[in-house]
C-alpha cells in the first residue's frame, strides 16, 4: 500500500512537467523557386492573422542559417524573401504566430502569414503565407500563396515545398541537453 501511495505522489509531481511547454527556437526562410512558374492566387483575407499573436520583438533571435541563405542567394534558382528567427514555448496545444514583413497598409503586408506549431513526436507545422504586391493606394494588385502542412523532425532543417514558393524551417529545443559529439579518437 505504501508503494501505491508513493507512486501516486510521484505521478502527481511529474505529470505537470510532462504537459508543460518547452522553449524552442524557430527559424524560417521563405523562398521563391525561380525555375517554377509563378502561380498567382487570391489575396490574403482581411483577417489573415485570424487571432494569431504576432512574434514578440523581444523573442527575436539572431538567425543561424546564414550559410544556407548565402548559398540560396548565390543561386539564380532561388530568391530569399524572408529570413527570421525567434524563440517561443511549444507544447501539445497548437500555438499560432503571425509573421509579417514590409510596410503594412490597411492591415496587409508585402509578406504575411501564419505559422501554427504543435509539439508531438514530431512538430506539426501548418504554414500559410502570402507574398503580395501592393500599389500606392494600399490595394493588393497580385498575390502568391504558400499553404503547407508537415510533420517536421526537430533539430533538422526541413523543406516545405509548395511549387514556386517554399519554406525552410528548423525547430530546435532550447531546453533539451545538447548532443555530445563522438570523440575523435577512440581510447584503447
Amino acid at each position: 500500500m505504501r508503494l501505491f501511495a508513493s507512486l501516486t505522489l510521484l505521478l502527481t509531481l511529474v505529470a505537470p512537467l510532462a504537459l508543460a511547454d518547452e522553449l524552442y527556437q524557430i527559424e524560417m526562410i521563405l523562398v521563391r523557386q525561380n525555375a517554377e512558374p509563378t502561380i498567382l492566387s487570391r489575396p490574403a483575407p482581411e483577417d489573415w492573422a485570424a487571432g494569431a499573436r504576432p512574434v514578440d520583438p523581444a523573442s527575436l533571435r539572431t538567425p543561424s542559417l546564414n550559410k544556407e541563405v548565402e548559398n540560396l542567394k548565390a543561386s539564380t534558382d532561388y530568391s530569399v524573401l524572408l529570413h527570421k528567427a525567434w524563440q517561443q514555448p511549444l507544447g501539445e496545444a497548437p500555438s499560432t504566430v503571425a509573421i509579417s514583413d514590409g510596410a503594412g497598409q490597411f492591415g496587409q503586408f508585402p509578406i504575411q502569414g501564419t505559422l501554427e506549431l504543435k509539439l508531438g513526436r514530431f512538430t506539426d507545422v501548418n504554414a500559410k503565407f502570402w507574398v503580395n504586391q501592393i500599389d500606392r493606394n494600399g490595394l493588393i494588385t497580385a498575390s502568391e500563396s504558400l499553404s503547407q502542412q508537415s510533420h517536421t523532425k526537430n533539430g533538422q532543417l526541413n523543406f516545405l515545398d509548395n511549387g514556386h514558393l517554399g519554406l525552410l524551417i528548423k525547430i530546435t529545443s532550447l531546453s533539451a541537453p545538447a548532443r555530445s559529439q563522438a570523440p575523435v579518437e577512440i581510447p584503447d
